[in-house]
């Protein structure tokens, strides 16, 4: 059984026991969340609409993203980093 499920403004494909990384969600590790904004679950037919549950298994931070920035004669350099966080869930299920 599949679905796509829209978490944190941004679709996913999703199976059962798929674990998943998303953007930072405000929970808790260990925490059981629900998305009712399920797109499609295809289970030998489609259908529309569902609930996918899940759990969240740990948040982190992704490597760093150097941006540079210069301006050419000017003399203008600026080096900046970024760290997105996120967090990594795992479906437990599809209804």
């Amino acid at each position: 059984m599949q679905a796509i499920v829209t978490i944190a403004g941004a679709q996913y494909r999703v199976k059962q026991d798929d674990t998943i990384v998303v953007d930072r969600l405000q929970s808790d590790v260990d925490s059981n969340l629900e998305f009712n904004e399920v797109l499609t679950v295809n289970d030998g037919k489609l259908t529309i609409g569902g609930k996918v549950s899940a759990k969240v298994i740990e948040h982190g931070r992704n490597a760093t993203v150097l941006v540079f920035h210069k301006k050419r004669r000017k003399g203008y350099q600026k080096l900046n980093g970024h760290r997105q966080q996120y967090t990594k869930i795992q479906i437990t299920g599809i209804a």
